[in-house]
């Protein structure tokens, strides 16, 4: 049962997570907090996995419908997103270690989330100027904040992936979606090599992956097709729809665990 509730959830927030360049970990990881059926150490990494497969079918999709994608931007925004993966999923177990105890640990995810998400609403709704950065290794310290949250917060992407593009580099909206599922993908498989050769995959029950990749593919297909159809402003109002709807549960999950 929980793993057909985990399989429609997934759809649902790998589409609009797609559409909107936020990876769907951004639902998936506070829905799975509220139906508590998993430690927090299993959720970070079913739903790292979800959007991990979603980055690879999205994108696949994006270029053979036609989006040009500057590979030089791309492959150093991404490269910094690596080692941001890792950082992020070696703070994620320290986190672990020194507080064991996993209500605080979420505790703290929900908090730099929302701050995340307050942020990344501003932004968008103020329509806040660019700086039009254009050396390298801004880019490569772009990637790495990006896939230091995304890697510790369990989120895959979020909502500070888009904004942050958006305000370093002066992309529009549709482009910088774009970027962040690349950017996605590569935190993403940090932070699934990571668990791979430290603790491994013993801890989780992996009979949910039967669930979680194909709705994570069913889900990816679904936002890259509806992408290409929505306008520039259609996706802004997706985005921020996505955020007060995230800001919400996140709230409500915080209260909760007080």
């Amino acid at each position: 049962m929980i793993g057909l509730i985990y399989f429609l959830v997934i759809v649902l927030a790998n589409a609009v997570g797609a559409v909107s360049g936020m990876g769907g970990g951004v639902l998936i990881k506070p829905i799975f907090d509220f139906i508590g059926a998993h430690s927090v150490a299993a959720i970070s990494f079913y739903s790292a996995t979800a959007v991990f497969t979603m980055s690879i079918v999205s994108t696949a999709r994006q270029l053979a419908s036609g989006w040009k994608i500057n590979w030089s931007i791309a492959l150093w925004v991404s490269g910094g997103a690596v080692l941001g993966g890792v950082l992020g999923n070696v703070a994620f177990e320290r986190l672990l270690l020194v507080f064991r105890d996993d209500k605080m640990v979420q505790l703290i995810q929900i908090l730099v989330t929302v701050l995340t998400l307050l942020f990344a609403f501003l932004y968008t709704k103020y329509n806040w100027r660019g700086f039009a950065l254009e050396k390298v290794g801004w880019y490569a310290a772009c990637g790495l904040i990006l896939g230091f949250l995304a890697s510790l917060l369990g989120i895959g992407g979020g909502p500070i992936n888009v904004s942050l593009l958006m305000l370093l580099f002066a992309m529009p909206i549709k482009e910088a979606t774009i970027y962040s599922i690349c950017t996605i993908f590569f935190s993403q498989l940090a932070k699934i090599l990571t668990i791979a050769f430290s603790t491994g995959f013993g801890a989780y029950d992996l009979q949910i992956l039967w669930f979680v990749i194909p709705a994570a593919i069913v889900g990816g297909l679904l936002g890259a097709k509806a992408s290409n159809v929505l306008s520039p402003q259609r996706v802004t109002l997706v985005f921020q729809t996505v955020i007060v709807l995230v800001l919400l549960i996140n709230l409500y999950n915080g209260y909760q665990l007080l």
